[in-house]
């Protein structure tokens, strides 16, 4: 099977996400639901008083799942993360908008950063 036929629906993969986060006491907020089937997704990790990141899930050359920084791999202030969150949707109205209050850093991501 390859990895594009694996692909699952974003609506499931966030589904997912939010039940796992609830069994492992993650706070997790669906701030904006897009299109269940291809909308793309947006994760802001709050990491608490040092900051967070933005990250879209992308996939490399090769069709494998990932993960791509939106402002850098420096964790960022809170208003910028807002800022970019706010011009992705502005550009996507399909897109998905999932935030992580994580200051443990104990969620782990689904793929590799690229």
């Amino acid at each position: 099977m390859s990895w594009e036929t694996s692909k699952i629906k974003a609506s499931l993969w966030v589904q997912a996400q939010v039940r796992m986060c609830d069994l492992n006491f993650i706070p997790i907020m669906v701030r904006q639901k897009g299109d269940p089937d291809c909308g793309a997704i947006l994760l802001k990790l709050d990491r608490g008083k040092t900051g967070c990141c933005v990250l879209s899930q992308v996939r490399d050359l090769d069709g494998k799942p990932g993960w791509m920084y939106g402002c850098g791999a420096e964790l960022i202030g809170d208003s910028e993360a807002e800022s970019y969150i706010k011009r992705q949707i502005d550009r996507d109205p399909d897109l998905w908008v999932v935030e992580i209050e994580d200051p443990k850093g104990r969620f782990e991501l689904d793929g590799d950063i690229i």
